[in-house]
């Protein structure tokens, strides 16, 4: 059964624990079977790939996943990581908001 999860994809992200603790990016890829994410320019490994008709084959560097639990929302005001809350608007919508700084979380 799949979770839903507080981080989406396109959401700036910081990475808490691991290899690459500090480091920020973006989240290109929400995986919710395994609750993992692929983040840009983060945890990235080399593929040995064999020539094909489509490739010429070689060494290619990729972002592999990391556990969602290792990385946590970027506050854009402050640059730290945040938690994640949900806040209902006069008009109705529900939106998510930063509880650091109390920011909606614009997508």
């Amino acid at each position: 059964m799949t979770r839903k999860f507080k981080i989406k994809s396109g959401d700036e992200v910081i990475v808490i624990a691991g290899r690459s603790k500090g480091k920020k990016g973006k989240v290109i890829k929400l995986l919710t079977d395994k609750e993992r994410v692929i983040v840009q320019g983060i945890n990235t490994v080399r593929r040995h790939t064999k020539p094909s008709a489509q490739s010429a084959g070689g060494i290619v560097e990729k972002e592999a996943s990391l556990h969602i639990s290792n990385v946590s929302l970027m506050d854009s005001s402050t640059g730290k990581p945040t938690k994640v809350g949900y806040k209902i608007q006069e008009n109705g919508v529900k939106v998510r908001v930063a509880r650091k700084s109390g920011e909606v979380i614009n997508k």
